[in-house]
């Protein structure tokens, strides 16, 4: 038999060794307490870094840490308190649920009451004032001179929860509080009726922290460079609310984790498990300006929620990606796991943005930057299904495309 006819068979091996159990544990672990919802810069992160770094060397790697600071990440460091009058009841605001606190807000410990105005149509001073929707915070800003504070909505999600987020605007001028969007309207329609007020505090802070990526690289293996990649950090948690960050993107680091057990020493292989990717992937940035810097060009494949597949995996492509992309098409082909054209705005885009091959897939997550992101929402056999995909890839993408040969025809 023909090494080109070998293949097919050596490549069903490498699938059926996937194993979604063995994934399914690592999610469950990267979700549990001691590892915080793994914030940059926080114990948890650190813990969480510590273990994977652990994980990598167990699997054979030659492990290293790449250190960078990240400037002024949020944190919420104590659960708001907050409380609002309608005029005949008195309503307290469970965090994370009726109230958040805004990106942009300034840090106001202090509990402090207000009458309730609205923005544009009555005197803000000494009051918390409800912004319109469709207002910005620019906007609002201009309408809120000597206010309390300002009152936003925003929408949850289906499980009821506010979204989390690290990466977004400068703290500004005022405390700001996002409400669900129910309650904002309650408190618009009774601010415009001229009654009702509200009692709040927005304790949030902003840190400068240590981040680091962790790297696992082989010293076996031939044939084209792969790096895979998936960042470990989550939003974290907060005070009182577990935020698990099990999908995103715990199912991405197993799905890593997973393909390089399989592969490793049979293919030219590296590992980076990134740092900071919430507050706007700052650790693939780092480390994509040095791997450019020194020289490095291997073909990168990023995993971002490998957790909730429903109908197809979205692929995002870019850089020099024609060649990677072919053989992820036909991955995924010989796997049948169909692939659509989608965005994954994730560490993906740093390695192309410096001119490397990069894919980016992503399979769906529940729970999204909030409680309910937990172990128990990944499913299984999608993350059987996004390794096999990953493994198909990397071996595809490693073999002569002029003896390889086509292991399904045209047809899915």
């Amino acid at each position: 038999m023909s090494a080109a006819a070998g293949r097919p068979a050596a490549l069903a091996g490498l699938l059926d060794a996937v194993s979604g159990e063995r994934m399914a544990a690592t999610v469950a672990t990267l979700a549990e307490a001691p590892f915080g919802g793994r914030r940059v810069g926080s114990a948890g992160g650190a813990a969480a870094r510590a273990w994977l770094a652990q994980h990598l060397a167990d699997l054979g790697a030659a492990v290293t840490l790449e250190s960078f600071p990240v400037r002024a990440v949020p944190e919420v460091y104590t659960a708001p308190e907050v409380q609002w009058h309608d005029g005949v009841t008195t309503r307290r605001l469970a965090f994370g649920r009726d109230v958040a606190v805004h990106l942009a807000s300034a840090d106001q410990p202090l509990v402090r009451r207000g009458d309730l105005a609205v923005a544009g149509a009555s005197d803000p001073t000494g009051r918390w004032v409800v912004v319109p929707s469709g207002m910005t915070v620019f906007d609002a800003y201009g309408h809120s001179h000597g206010a309390v504070g300002l009152l936003f909505g925003r929408g949850v999600d289906a499980d009821g929860w506010h979204y989390t987020m690290l990466a977004g605007p400068n703290p500004g001028p005022l405390p700001i509080l996002t409400l669900d969007t129910a309650t904002h309207a309650a408190l618009h329609n009774t601010a415009v009726g001229g009654g009702g007020w509200l009692a709040g505090n927005a304790p949030i802070r902003r840190l400068d922290v240590p981040a680091a990526n962790v790297h696992g690289t082989w010293p076996d293996g031939t044939g084209v460079e792969v790096l895979l990649t998936a960042h470990y950090d989550g939003v974290g948690d907060h005070p009182g609310l577990r935020q698990p960050a099990a999908a995103d993107n715990g199912s991405g680091v197993a799905v890593v984790l997973e393909t390089a057990r399989i592969l490793a020493g049979s293919l030219r292989l590296s590992v980076a498990l990134l740092d900071a990717e919430e507050t706007g992937a700052l650790g693939s940035a780092h480390h994509a300006t040095r791997l450019r810097a020194g020289g490095g060009a291997p073909l990168v494949v990023n995993v971002d929620g490998a957790g909730n597949l429903h109908q197809a995996a979205a692929v995002e492509a870019g850089g020099p990606a024609h060649a990677l992309l072919a053989a992820l098409d036909q991955a995924g082909r010989h796997t049948g796991l169909p692939l659509v054209a989608g965005p994954v705005a994730s560490d993906n885009r740093r390695y192309a943005a410096v001119g490397l091959a990069a894919v980016g897939i992503g399979a769906g997550m529940a729970g999204y930057h909030s409680p309910a992101d937990t172990a128990d929402r990944v499913e299984t056999g999608t993350l059987s299904a996004v390794a096999k995909l990953v493994v198909a890839t990397c071996w595809l993408a490693t073999v002569d495309p002029a003896t390889l040969q086509s292991l399904i025809g045209d047809e899915r």
